[in-house]
């Protein structure tokens, strides 16, 4: 088995009668994503992937906003918060609750 700059072999795997390879000895969980890429020798490289929603996708292209974002959880976390008049809800909030 070849090895290629950064990897080690693990195990060796056959593809079954749909063209399906097991990964389970690489460490691959049911539901992981990968981006899947081939070379000229046809050698496969699986990147791992965390997907998100296309309407989250500004906060990570946006670096104002993601920084505004984040200060916005630490004043959160250290209970720097108010209640904003301005802000309305679909709920009804209990007075009692706050």
């Amino acid at each position: 088995m070849t090895t290629l700059e950064g990897f080690r072999p693990i195990t060796e795997v056959a593809a079954d009668e749909r063209s399906r390879i097991a990964f389970g000895k690489a460490g691959v969980h049911k539901d992981d994503r990968y981006a899947v890429s081939i070379n000229d020798e046809g050698a496969i490289l699986l990147t791992p992937l965390a997907s998100i929603p296309k309407r989250e996708l500004m906060v990570w292209e946006n670096d104002e906003l993601r920084a505004s974002l984040f200060r916005g959880l630490a004043d959160a976390a250290e209970g720097k918060v108010q209640k904003l008049d301005w802000v309305t809800a679909d709920v009804e909030i209990d007075e009692e609750d706050e």
